[in-house]
């Protein structure tokens, strides 16, 4: 079985390239959405967040206010690095879960997840590939301003802490620029999955 990253800046165009391969028969596993679960009430870390972060993070329903943990969070690197310490292992450890699960299934499928942070935190290195997904960074920033909710200085200073691209490049088996037409990002995605699928261990 292939175990494949997928990474890129911030709405870069990941789930899309995601789905994409997704629909072609990989296995995808979104990292946001298990840490997502991770936060939950009654999640895997939900207790030593609140513990970590105090209770102004708490809703009226005492679930975690994921936009009140941002704000806390973005603006301070170490308390963004404290989170991470808390939710990485955590996502982690259930994508391995889902990812062995699927290998048992299927021996020769490709597996692939998903994640924002793969070379930052040094993860890229459990993969056998690895993708990143581009665009230019006013796409990124447009694209992050249509999401619900999106405030630009929020925006802004998540896009100026990022990776620099021609960093993240140096670690990337497979670019697929998604600065064009939709139809043009799913071409390059299939070149991609059929480059993954014949070199398939």
């Amino acid at each position: 079985m292939l175990r494949v990253g997928l990474t890129g800046g911030l709405a870069s165009g990941k789930s899309f390239v995601g789905e994409a391969l997704q629909k072609m028969g990989c296995l995808l596993i979104q990292a946001d959405e298990l840490g997502h679960a991770a936060l939950a009430k009654g999640g895997g870390v939900y207790r030593a967040v609140v513990a970590e972060f105090g209770d102004g993070i708490l809703a009226a329903d005492q679930s975690i206010d994921r936009k009140a943990l941002a704000t806390l969070v973005f603006t301070d690197a170490d308390r963004l690095a404290a989170l991470n310490a808390l939710v990485h292992p955590w996502v982690v450890k259930r994508e391995e879960a889902l990812i062995s699960d699927f290998a048992r299934r299927d021996s020769d499928g490709i597996a692939v997840v998903e994640a924002a942070i793969l070379i930052e935190t040094g993860s890229y290195q459990r993969f056998d590939r690895l993708i990143l997904v581009t665009c230019t960074e006013a796409q990124q920033f447009e694209r992050a301003m249509r999401r619900e909710g999106a405030v630009e200085s929020d925006v802004r200073a998540r896009l100026s802490r990022q990776m620099p691209l021609a960093e993240k490049r140096k670690y990337a088996d497979f670019v697929i620029d998604t600065s064009g037409e939709k139809e043009d990002t799913l071409r390059q995605t299939r070149a991609v999955y059929d480059t993954l699928r014949r070199t398939n261990p």
